[in-house]
């Protein structure tokens, strides 16, 4: 069993049970209330960013595919569960509104009804193609994975099969993710453009219950996909499968000369990883309440980059790190919680300095710490990097040495 196999597994699920644990203990719902309910649903978003960084590290420090497009699936997730929370929370609104008529309002008239409150503010009373089962709820949740990745699927075969690689691959899926958030920015694209998808924290059949259950619930839930994820990542990487990836991110060529399927081991890592990130955006975007196009801008891909890279890529718990560190600290900073630095000649208000904190510590880690925060993991359990001689073998921290003799 994995979790008896690797210690290291066991203690990242007890830290994050005992995380959810005093969250859920501090909590307005069922604790004493030391943490307010947004804060509750700040923990929860942090950790579905942290399965995204595993998403994330597994096909970029693991494999070597640096994709600038990742959040895009994390967004489009967030778009599928979103359709149906909408259409479900306007059809309640609307069968509540019809129902006061001398005739009762027929299932057509109903749909109808919410074709006009949802797309009414783009100048539209029909609802699109893409909406065709936004009614559904088991059909919408299939598309969270279906959609994503079919999409992934497609994009990386035709990119893996004419072997594009290194940063012509970053450009490709950073153009991609551009492209897409463009298109979600018209109005006639059949997702209410720039408006986007809002009110997503209504979740319809609990209304009733208060959002301070409702904040603790998805937090549970981000908990469990994210101990999933570690379990996941952990089977995969210290198999077989993790074995060639490795290889590959280091020595692409002898691989394929070692006569294994270089692009389907690709494509599958980047398949899986961005359907791991639309999980994750799932059940990110009920706890932010609104998700709209700019969600998918490549910006966004870059800063989880930048995450998995603080925290130390090529190590799971080193991005799930970086991610939980950075975005706590990015909420810190650009809430209003932090004071004012008065310098006297100048006031450094860290909301307008915050991204420029966040590029110097991005440029300190890769001059300075190339292993980022898991280096800190590693001092404390006492590992040390072997001393190793020779060659590398390929381009990354951790790649076969040429030889090992002493020196």
């Amino acid at each position: 069993m994995l979790i008896r196999k690797y210690p290291a597994l066991l203690a990242a699920l007890v830290l994050l049970a005992l995380f959810t644990l005093a969250a859920t203990l501090m909590s307005e719902a069922y604790g004493s209330g030391a943490i307010p309910t947004s804060m509750v649903k700040t923990l929860g978003k942090t950790l579905c960013l942290a399965l995204a960084a595993l998403a994330m590290d597994l096909v970029w420090g693991y494999a070597g595919i640096l994709s600038l497009g990742h959040m895009a699936f994390f967004a489009l997730g967030g778009y599928m569960i979103g359709m149906w929370l909408m259409y479900a929370r306007t059809g309640e609104i609307v069968a509540a509104t019809l129902a006061n008529s001398p005739i009762p309002a027929s299932a057509e008239e109903i749909r109808q009804g919410i074709a006009g409150q949802v797309f009414g503010v783009v100048g539209s009373t029909e609802l699109p193609w893409t909406w065709a089962f936004a009614g559904s709820l088991p059909m919408q949740l299939l598309l969270v994975l279906a959609v994503p990745g079919v999409f992934a699927f497609l994009f990386g075969w035709l990119a893996f099969r004419s072997r594009v690689n290194g940063v012509y691959l970053s450009i490709l899926t950073q153009a991609m993710t551009l492209a897409l958030a463009l298109w979600l920015f018209q109005n006639d694209s059949g997702f209410r453009g720039n408006n986007g998808l809002s009110g997503l924290q209504n979740i319809p059949g609990l209304t009733d219950q208060p959002q301070a259950v409702i904040s603790v619930w998805f937090l549970w839930a981000s908990a469990v996909a994210l101990a999933l994820g570690f379990v996941l990542a952990t089977g995969l990487t210290r198999g077989k499968f993790g074995s060639v990836i490795r290889a590959i991110r280091d020595d692409e060529s002898r691989v394929r000369f070692l006569g294994y399927s270089v692009e389907t081991y690709k494509l599958t890592i980047f398949t899986l990883t961005v359907m791991i990130c639309a999980i994750a955006g799932a059940l990110y975007y009920p706890q932010a309440g609104i998700i709209n196009p700019a969600e998918l801008m490549p910006i966004a891909s870059i800063y989880l980059a930048v995450w998995v890279a603080i925290g130390g890529r090529g190590r799971i718990y080193g991005a799930v790190a970086g991610a939980i560190v950075v975005s706590l600290l990015s909420s810190w900073f650009t809430g209003g919680r932090a004071p004012d630095l008065d310098l006297g000649f100048y006031r450094i208000q860290w909301i307008d300095w915050w991204q420029v904190l966040l590029g110097l510590g991005f440029v300190c880690v890769t001059l300075f710490a190339p292993r980022g925060l898991s280096s800190v993991f590693d001092l404390l359990a006492g590992m040390r990097r072997p001393d190793r001689h020779g060659r590398d073998l390929g381009p990354d921290l951790g790649a076969l040495q040429e030889k090992e003799a002493q020196p």
